[in-house]
């Protein structure tokens, strides 16, 4: 089996006998009953190949999609122009990028159609281009849209070029609404939604399916297609990681599965991390290791975020799907990167609950956060985790908190606003990482964390104060029963008293029992 890993060409995909789970039902659904669609979904979930499928099917390819759903569906298969805008391939660094941008694409499709207006305005240009091509080809236009928003993206904390960038699109897009009469199709994709003062902010005759149920699984791999295209794969990967198939079936689901654009639907598989593994019979990080976004720490930073709120935000609707340049509310854009997913819906409040998709998402955003929070250097997460790990699991609590002193020790300069936060976030990521390895437990109330570390021979109680002292910390311990439910335990218990200091920005003592 080939796995088209990186493909993002539909033509290439089924000349070159790559596997293709078939999503073309959606297509002719889309083709059919609409005009104007969006679809936002997180990066190297499959949005350009769908992209590509369409363009396919508009221009009429019939021998493509021989034995898929939609060759059953479609009796006139009509070519019709085409307009694909990709803006996926540039770096956006000043206004002018965005305009080179639309004006090569512009400039291809007026050599293709014979419009003459090139000394006219970008949106002008557009506007020509339609008219020209449908009066050549004698049939409606059909305009598809590859990552709109990269240039938004790329320009997230510089709200002079947002504003820039926004103004150009505008006018660009709403040429679509302008030109309703030659227009078939237009689909426009992207990683976000930018509300309030939006580049569609014209064209208010685009349906929006993120969260559409019908079209919910039009991007990924739900369970059943796994089962329905993977099933060998499945059972290779198993033989290979020396696991049973129903192991491997679960630690698959637990890994890459979890993606709920909408509350009540079905879960959603990555499907880049999906192909990966079976192509290498490997598990791994592979959406995660394709690279974070440096926006979405400028946005967490900005907005000086508790990281302990990531497991359990809760928004409205109207927050979750409009991003403002001027908001300085980070959970829509990471939401809608998928580095959160719906876990559930309050009906009465009309509230969101949200928390990270999978293991695979969690474990590589914490890991991805720990150097930009603390003194941990990049790439040395995995050698800072394994000697706590190994103090912990050996029942060594002084050598534990030895590290953290020294951790602390050295994080003066990474110390900007909020003290206690600047705690709080660091010592989440450090907990967040050891509970992939232990069994921890966290409650946060007003800066003070205590935290319960459980490996097979120990168990570690520890209640953690800023500018109080190791006594106090310990003595509440006590005081509040904290170790109470472990007392009957066979297993050896360790309770630590620690303090932070504002003064000296580090621990001030730790008290061991």
């Amino acid at each position: 089996m080939k796995y088209p890993i990186g493909i993002q060409s539909f033509e290439s995909l089924r000349n070159d006998g790559y596997v293709y789970v078939d999503k073309t039902a959606l297509v002719y659904k889309l083709a059919d009953t609409g005009r104007y669609y969006f679809l936002s979904r997180p990066r190297r979930f499959g949005k350009s190949l769908l992209i590509s499928t369409l363009e396919a099917y508009f221009s009429g390819k019939k021998e493509l999609f021989d034995g898929l759903a939609i060759e059953e569906l479609e009796k006139d298969w009509t070519e019709y122009p085409i307009l694909h805008l990709d803006l996926n391939s540039r770096l956006y660094e000043n206004a002018d990028s965005l305009r080179f941008e639309l004006n090569k694409h512009l400039e291809l499709w007026e050599r293709l159609y014979g419009s003459e207006f090139s000394d006219r305005a970008l949106e002008e240009r557009f506007y020509h281009v339609i008219m020209k091509a449908y009066e050549q080809t004698g049939q409606r236009v059909v305009i598809l849209v590859d990552e709109y928003d990269k240039p938004m993206l790329q320009s997230i904390g510089n709200e002079a070029l947002q504003d820039e960038y926004r103004n150009i699109l505008k006018a660009f897009y709403s040429v679509l609404k302008t030109q309703d009469r030659y227009i078939r199709f237009a689909f426009l994709t992207g990683v976000t939604k930018f509300g309030k003062v939006s580049v569609f902010s014209d064209l208010n005759n685009l349906k929006d399916i993120s969260m559409d149920e019908r079209y919910i699984d039009i991007c990924g791999i739900t369970e059943a297609e796994i089962h329905r295209y993977f099933e060998e794969a499945i059972h290779d990967l198993a033989a290979k990681e020396g696991i049973g198939y129903e192991e491997c079936c679960n630690m698959l689901k637990e890994l890459y599965d979890g993606y709920h654009f909408e509350t009540g639907t079905v879960g959603i598989y990555n499907p880049f991390s999906i192909l990966n593994t079976f192509d290498s019979l490997k598990f791994g990080d592979y959406w995660f290791e394709t690279g974070t976004p440096s926006f979405l720490v400028h946005l967490l930073k900005q907005a000086d975020y508790n990281l302990n709120n990531l497991q359990k935000e809760q928004v409205s609707a109207d927050v979750l799907n409009s991003i403002d340049s001027m908001s300085r509310n980070p959970i829509p854009v990471i939401y809608q990167s998928g580095y959160l997913t719906i876990k559930g819906y309050d009906n009465r409040f009309k509230i969101y609950n949200l928390g990270f998709p999978n293991k695979e998402v969690e474990n590589g955003f914490i890991k991805y956060l720990l150097p930009l929070y603390t003194p941990v250097g990049e790439n040395k997460t995995e050698f800072f985790v394994a000697g706590f790990i190994s103090d912990v699991e050996k029942g060594n609590p002084d050598g534990f908190m030895e590290r953290l002193c020294s951790l602390f020790a050295d994080s003066d300069y990474r110390i900007a606003g909020d003290m206690e936060k600047y705690f709080q976030n660091s010592l989440y990521l450090i907990f967040k990482l050891l509970g992939f390895y232990t069994e921890v437990e966290r409650t946060t109330s007003r800066g003070r964390m205590d935290v319960v570390l459980k490996t097979s021979d120990y168990i570690y109680v520890m209640e953690l104060k800023l500018d109080g002292t190791a006594e106090d910390a310990l003595r509440q311990i006590d005081e509040r029963g904290y170790a109470a439910p472990f007392m009957s335990d066979g297993r050896k218990l360790y309770k630590i008293g620690v303090n932070f200091s504002s003064a000296t920005r580090g621990i001030e003592k730790f008290l061991i029992e």
